[in-house]
């Protein structure tokens, strides 16, 4: 059975974006601060609408989840 109603993985991705791009433009309309997430840095932080950043949580370190674990246990 062979069927042709599917959609790609490039429409899947594609309007997953649009939908996240969509939710944050509601969020800027209405106000509302948006959480997000800096790779460089590895910081947590919150956009308000006034254009200002709040850091909600810092790197706690790099490395693998269970090195760390494994780290603190030591410690």
């Amino acid at each position: 059975m062979d069927r042709k109603d599917y959609i790609s993985d490039e429409e899947v991705v594609e309007r997953a974006n649009a939908a996240v791009r969509f939710a944050v433009e509601k969020k800027k309309i209405t106000n509302t601060p948006i959480t997000a997430y800096d790779r460089k840095t590895g910081t947590i932080y919150t956009l308000n609408s006034d254009g200002s950043k709040t850091v909600v949580k810092s790197s706690a370190g790099r490395g693998r989840y269970n090195e760390r674990i494994n780290n603190d246990k030591k410690a």
